[in-house]
């Protein structure tokens, strides 16, 4: 970044190299990778990235008010005069001492009261050998607010949401696992060549035509209308949770409906290991029986 006179960071990077990671501090530089108490957090953890050392300007011209927002005091050095600057990006150390970025700050999240860095998850979702470019975002308000994948595909290769979902569920909890995936052909761009993101379309959480896979017992139908209820669509047995719009707070809803009005006790992780109508049934339907 300029404000620290452009050079702060350096990675020799190797062909196949993923994820590219913007290494180690120069000389007379230092990172730090915080919380939102200024304490340094260990490897692998994801936070705030501030940099100190000789390269960093005293301010931004004629701008007091941002140069005291953006520069701090140095809280690890003795002299006060040593200031931090705070880039607004997310980082993390990784093993070896290399700083993997992750994003930036302001794409930070609140859903569901879980507080989510969706570059943890594009970074994830990159680390996919199928995928040129993809962006996530939160869609909705409140307690409805979801998250959705966008995915640029490469040529030669389809769009494997199945794949997707289980490369992230392997690296990040359950919260963090977007409710819809959508294929693109580019991502949208503004006059200045940077994402756009309010040009994204909303998903369309359907399944296949319900009337082709209906429900067939009657614990696929009893949980059927369940999810019809909470989802707003046609259910087919064999129709995906999460591909219909489904998300933590729906399954709750869904698991606390079904233990109103059956004696067989049904867990958040049927849903989210099963996914499927059919599935979830047979489950049900096991440990009725025991």
């Amino acid at each position: 970044p300029t404000e620290t006179t452009v050079w702060s960071s350096a990675n020799r990077v190797f062909p196949g190299d993923e994820p590219i990671l913007i290494g180690s501090p120069i000389a007379n530089t230092q990172f730090y990778v915080l919380d939102s108490a200024l304490q340094p957090l260990p490897i692998g953890v994801a936070g705030n990235l501030y940099i100190g050392g000789d390269g960093i300007a005293s301010g931004y011209v004629n701008l007091p008010e941002l140069s005291a927002e953006r520069f701090i005091l140095n809280p690890f050095e003795q002299d006060t005069r040593r200031k931090l600057y705070v880039t607004g990006d997310v980082a993390r150390y990784r093993v070896g001492g290399q700083i993997e970025f992750l994003g930036r700050s302001d794409h930070q999240v609140k859903v569901r009261g879980f507080r989510i860095e969706l570059g943890e998850i594009e970074s994830v979702l990159m680390q996919q050998t199928t995928i040129r470019e993809c962006t996530v975002i939160a869609r909705g308000e409140g307690q409805d607010t979801q998250l959705v994948a966008y995915v640029v595909i490469k040529d030669t290769d389809i769009l494997d949401v199945d794949q997707f979902r289980t490369a992230l569920r392997e690296k990040l909890p359950n919260y963090m696992m977007p409710s819809a995936f959508v294929q693109m052909n580019k991502l949208p761009l503004t006059a200045n060549g940077k994402l756009d993101r309010k040009a994204l379309p909303a998903p369309t959480f359907t399944g296949p035509a319900a009337s082709a896979n209906p429900p067939n017992t009657a614990t696929e139908k009893k949980l059927a209308n369940i999810w019809t209820e909470f989802l707003g669509v046609t259910v087919g047995r064999n129709d995906d949770f999460f591909a219909l719009g489904g998300h933590s707070l729906i399954a709750g809803r869904v698991m606390a409906k079904w233990k109103q009005t059956s004696n067989t006790p049904m867990e958040m992780r049927d849903v989210f290991e099963l996914r499927t109508l059919r599935a979830c049934a047979l489950r049900l339907d096991q440990r009725s029986t025991v």
